[in-house]
C-alpha cells in the first residue's frame, strides 16, 4: 500500500508495515516537550495517577520560555514546579533562562530533534520540526502526561495535502508569506486534521529558517503536521547539531494526496494576515495601489516563527541607519541565546538599538499575550508572530496583523504597514 511520508514515519514507530488514513495506531515517541505553562499541568496529573518515574527521562525536554523571565508570582511559582520536577526526574534536556530560547527555535538548534522523529508537544507550534523531516505534533498536557509514563502516544494516521512549491522568491519574500499565501488559500480549517507535505523544486532554494517558519504555521490550517522532504540542505543542517542518529522517509511515488495545491513563489508579494484570523490575507501591493494606510502603535520581530537569525539579518537590512517611526514601539526578540549571541556578534543588536528599538532576552512573551509587549484597547501591532486571534496580544480590542521580518522591519520605519523599499 502507498503511504505518504509521515504515514511511513507513523508506521515505523507503531511497528506496522503499513498504516492507512484514518486508522488508529499506537507509537513509540523519540521526544516529549512541555513548557512552562503546560509541563505544570502534565505534572499534577502523573501525581494524580500515582506515577513516580518518567519513562524516559532522556527523551525528555522542559523549556520554560512563555512567560519567562518570571513576570509575576503565578508564572515563578510554575516555573519553580517545573525546575523541581525535572531534577527529581533525571531530565536531562531542562532549559531556563540564560540557557534557553523559545522553544520550537530551540530545539533543532540544539539538535535535539532529527529526521524521522516522532515527537509530541504540549504546544500546538511543535509541528515546527517537521522541516526537518520528522513527524511532529502538538497535543494537550495530558497526552504529554501519558507520553512522559509510558513513551507511546495514540494517534489517527492523517490524510496529507501536498502542497507542491515551484520558482523562486522575489526580493523581501520568504518563507513567512508562503505559509500565509496557503492559508488565505484554504483557510484556519482548510488542512483539518491531515498532514501538509511540501514538495516541488522550489524547495532546494528554500532556506533551513524559512522551511521551519512554513512548518511552524502548518497548524494554522488545522494540519496535523507540516513536513518538509530531507534533503542536503536538511543534512547539512542537521550533521553540524545532530545528537543521535536520524533516519530519513519518503512518499511512496505513488502516494494518494487527499488535494494537490501548487505555488509559484514567483508570484508570491509580501503579504499581511489582517485581524482576526492568519488566513484573512492581503498583500502589501494591493493597500498600497488601493491607497488604505494602515498606521501602527507596535511592531515585534521574533517568535518561534521568525525570530532566527535569517530573519533578523533580514530586519537588520532595512532598519540600518534608520530610525523607527517616533510614535512606535519596536520590540525585538532574538529567538535564542545562541541567535542572541550571534546577532550580537554581526553587531545586529546594535543596528536595531541605534534605530529606537528594544531587544528583548528569549520568551515568548508578546505573541500570546503574555509580558514584553501587550497592547492597550485600540492598540494596533505588526508581528511576525504566527496568530492574530481576539485580544492573542492584550486587549480584545487591540489588532494584530502578522507579517514577515521584511514587512515588519519596514513598518517600523514608517510607523504604517509598509512595503520595504531598500
Amino acid at each position: 500500500m502507498a503511504m505518504t511520508m509521515t504515514q511511513k514515519i507513523l508506521a515505523t514507530h507503531a511497528g506496522l508495515e503499513e498504516v492507512r488514513a484514518g486508522q488508529l495506531i499506537e507509537a513509540e515517541l523519540d521526544l516529549m516537550l512541555g513548557n512552562d505553562v503546560t509541563t505544570p499541568v502534565a505534572v499534577n496529573e502523573l501525581e494524580r495517577a500515582g506515577v513516580t518515574s518518567l519513562h524516559a527521562p532522556e527523551k525528555t525536554v522542559f523549556v520554560l520560555d512563555h512567560f519567562t523571565p518570571n513576570k509575576d508570582i503565578r508564572s515563578a511559582e510554575h516555573c519553580g514546579q517545573v525546575r523541581a520536577f525535572a531534577k527529581k526526574h533525571g531530565v536531562r534536556h531542562f532549559y531556563d533562562v540564560g540557557r534557553m530560547g523559545i522553544e520550537h527555535a530551540l530545539l533543532p538548534e540544539q539538535g535535539l530533534v532529527v529526521p524521522g522523529d516522532a515527537v509530541i508537544g504540549a504546544d500546538s507550534h511543535t509541528c515546527t520540526y517537521g522541516a526537518l523531516g520528522a513527524f511532529s505534533t502538538g497535543v494537550g498536557s495530558t497526552d504529554l502526561a501519558a507520553g512522559l509514563a509510558t513513551g507511546k502516544a495514540w494517534f489517527k494516521v492523517p490524510g496529507a495535502v501536498q502542497v507542491v512549491l515551484t520558482g523562486s522568491f522575489q526580493p523581501h519574500v520568504s518563507g513567512k508569506d508562503v505559509i500565509l499565501e496557503l492559508i488565505g488559500r484554504i483557510g484556519v480549517d482548510g488542512a483539518l486534521y491531515r498532514s501538509l507535505e511540501f514538495t516541488g523544486p522550489a524547495i532546494a532554494g528554500i532556506s533551513m529558517d524559512s522551511r521551519l517558519a512554513i512548518a511552524n504555521m502548518a497548524i494554522e490550517c488545522g494540519a496535523k503536521n507540516g513536513i518538509f522532504p530531507v534533503d542536503d540542505l536538511t543534512l547539512a543542517y542537521v550533521k553540524s547539531r545532530a545528537r543521535r542518529d536520524w533516519r530519513i522517509f519518503g512518499a511512496d511515488e505513488d502516494a494518494v494526496y487527499d488535494e494537490v495545491i501548487e505555488i509559484d513563489l514567483g508570484t508570491l508579494r509580501p503579504t499581511v494576515a489582517f485581524p482576526h484570523l492568519p488566513s484573512n490575507t492581503r498583500t502589501v501591493d494591493d493597500l498600497e495601489a488601493k491607497g488604505e494606510c494602515i498606521s501602527l502603535d507596535q511592531v515585534v520581530i521574533g517568535s518561534c516563527t521568525n525570530g532566527r537569525l535569517e530573519d533578523l539579518r533580514i530586519a537588520a537590512a532595512l532598519m540600518k541607519g534608520r530610525v523607527v517611526a517616533g510614535d512606535l514601539r519596536c520590540v525585538i526578540i532574538p529567538a535564542t541565546q545562541q541567535i542572541w549571541l550571534e546577532a550580537l556578534r554581526e553587531g545586529l543588536l546594535e543596528i536595531f538599538i541605534e534605530a529606537g528599538a528594544a531587544v528583548s532576552t528569549p520568551t515568548c512573551g508578546p505573541c500570546l499575550g503574555g509580558h514584553m509587549g501587550i497592547l492597550a484597547a485600540g492598540g494596533r501591532a505588526v508581528a511576525t508572530t504566527n496568530r492574530n486571534f481576539v485580544g492573542r496580544m492584550g486587549h480584545p480590542e487591540s489588532e494584530v496583523y502578522l507579517a514577515g521580518p521584511a514587512v515588519a522591519a519596514e513598518s517600523a520605519i514608517q510607523g504604517y504597514i509598509a512595503q520595504p523599499k531598500v
